[in-house]
């Protein structure tokens, strides 16, 4: 079984192809997963892995983590463009989340201050106030929509709670218009029997209906580029990738990035 990707609470640098030379905060154990979604595509793995046996990190172990590797980084003279919080889960899920984003920011402030703080979220949690004024305190805010269609989001995403809906998803993601940066997955493939395909004529309109009500500030469109759990998953080509693009930001005039 595919299992966790960090070991580490503070882990990295590492390039990404989204984000550049980024430093990572794993709010999450660093032998499990805890998460609010179960995604097909999660580099993770699967919820089914545990949540392991070592628990969350506290707040303070956090904090003194990652002044040590900015420390570390600032004498040694290395290049870093953000701080990220992903890791095995989802980082909004962390008690003391909004005071951990707190803390990185005072940190980055001391160590980087032309740095970056960004967050890959999953969208679950914005029903917080702690957590949505938190994610607006950072520089990207960068926010999970895969479907706008229900059945579709609830077969790639598989979200844990019947609680959360594409509708409810994004009435609580108008709260960053001009502000947020919503990330799509785009992918094909089959899972348990059922055909999976967000490219299509109808999921791109229902997505593209979802952009302009919630009028992000940019919008991500990405696509496999790992192993996954769910093994017969599709890349989409980098081709087709920019035509959906070029489609999207025609009918939103929303700036659309391709990674």
């Amino acid at each position: 079984m595919q299992r966790v990707l960090f070991s580490e609470t503070v882990f990295g640098p590492i390039h990404s192809r989204r984000l550049g030379t980024s430093l990572g905060i794993n709010l999450l154990p660093d032998d499990g997963k805890v998460c609010s979604f179960d995604c097909l595509y999660c580099e993770a793995g699967f919820n089914a892995q545990g949540t392991g046996t070592t628990g969350l990190p506290t707040r303070e172990e956090v904090a003194s983590k990652l002044e040590e590797k900015l420390s570390a980084m600032r004498s040694a003279g290395e290049n870093l463009d953000v701080i990220t919080f992903s890791g095995n889960g989802e980082p909004t899920l962390h008690p003391d989340f909004a005071a951990v984003v707190k803390d990185t920011l005072d940190l980055r402030d001391r160590y980087f201050p032309d740095v970056k703080v960004s967050v890959l979220t999953n969208s679950t949690r914005l029903d917080r106030e702690d957590v949505v004024n938190a994610l607006k305190s950072i520089d990207n805010n960068i926010l999970k929509l895969d479907s706008a269609v229900e059945s579709t989001m609830r077969v790639i995403d598989r979200p844990t709670s019947p609680a959360f809906t594409v509708d409810k998803a994004i009435a609580r993601l108008k709260q960053f218009g001009g502000t947020g940066i919503i990330q799509t997955m785009m992918l094909r493939g089959e899972y348990n029997g059922h055909r999976i395909d967000n490219t299509t004529e109808a999921e791109t309109d229902a997505l593209i209906e979802a952009y302009r009500a919630v009028r992000p500030r940019s919008i991500m469109i990405y696509s496999i580029d790992r192993k996954t759990p769910a093994e017969k998953l599709q890349k989409v080509p980098k081709d087709e990738l920019e035509r959906i693009a070029a489609k999207i930001i025609s009918r939103t005039g929303i700036t659309v990035s391709i990674a």
